[in-house]
């Protein structure tokens, strides 16, 4: 799709639907993002060179710019002020992702929070997150910072772990929770509860609880629904389920959900399948969805359904 044709469509869109709160419209703002953090992907020093370009691109306009600490060491950078993700998260009013839908994830996850909107620019194809191109980074770049992308706010999952009536640990995930047999093959056997109601037991490989954002990750893998990320859902997905009844459901965002391990040997709960917490039986797993959203900023023109057309090769002769 050429890019004045994604243009048309979208201010199609946005003049039919203006008080959509999850796409909308920014007018022209320069001087919104006074200091822009450069984050990229880690133990890649591939990426210096795009990062000096991009910030040399910012200083030019008279931008503030923050490289992120493991980032700047990565990357062999220096010559312009080092920050943690803590610092950036106090200090940025905009972050900018170099790396692909794994490091949107873990960033996301680091910069909620703080309230600090992303901007992915992705070193291959473009991602699900990631949707910029590195080949048209400067240009469009330009016209974000002139006012013209739009806005998308997704919430992410919080998830705690009881064990004998304490919590023992929390963490939060922006695809998906999953509660899974770790090294050992044999199935595992869980209890699940919607906002106090038990809904199902299920002996399989896992349970997989996804945000909106997540649907197009494992959850799809494992045949669940693909869901738009503006909707306030979660969809709870099966893994290997022995009893082929036990399908996919989605319940409400503000649902509370309970997850009761009833035996296995060996378990874990995944997030974003970057980090993990090892479960014992008769452990507790309860996820919610965050009361804070973390604000993703797309180049304008950007369309979800032609994402998932590109990504998903709808259309293709194969």
């Amino acid at each position: 799709m050429h890019r004045g044709e994604g243009d048309a469509h979208t201010r199609k869109f946005v003049a039919h639907f203006p008080s959509n709160p999850s796409y909308a419209l920014i007018p022209p703002m320069r001087k919104t993002f006074k200091t822009i953090a450069l984050i990229g992907k880690y133990n890649s020093p591939e990426i210096g060179d795009s990062l000096l370009r991009l910030a040399e691109f910012l200083v030019k306009r008279k931008h503030k710019v923050l490289v992120e600490t493991r980032t700047a060491e990565s990357a062999g950078i220096d010559g312009y002020p080092i920050a943690t993700l803590d610092e950036i998260g106090h200090q940025a009013n905009l972050a900018v992702v170099l790396g692909g839908d794994g490091t949107m994830l873990n960033i996301a996850c680091s910069l909620f929070t703080y309230g600090v909107p992303l901007v992915g620019i992705n070193l291959g194809h473009l991602g699900f997150l990631a949707d910029m191109s590195l080949d048209t980074m400067l240009e469009t770049m330009e016209e974000m910072l002139g006012g013209e992308y739009l806005v998308e706010d997704r919430f992410l999952l919080s998830v705690t772990v009881r064990r004998q009536g304490e919590n023992i640990f929390e963490g939060h995930a922006f695809n998906d929770a999953v509660v899974s047999k770790g090294a050992m093959a044999r199935l595992i056997e869980l209890e699940v509860f919607v906002d106090g109601q038990f809904v199902y037991s299920q002996r399989s490989d896992g349970l997989i609880i996804s945000t909106p954002t997540g649907s197009t990750a494992y959850a799809l893998s494992a045949g669940g629904p693909i869901l738009h990320p503006t909707l306030e859902a979660l969809v709870l997905v099966p893994i290997c389920p022995h009893t082929l009844s036990n399908r996919p459901i989605a319940v409400n965002s503000g649902s509370t959900l309970e997850i009761l391990l009833i035996h296995a040997d060996d378990a874990r709960v995944h997030f974003d399948n970057q980090r993990h917490f090892d479960l014992q039986t008769n452990d507790w797993v309860i996820v919610r969805r965050t009361p804070q959203t973390l604000r993703l900023l797309h180049p304008f023109g950007h369309s979800y359904y032609d994402m998932l057309r590109e990504k998903l090769h709808w259309g293709k002769k194969l």
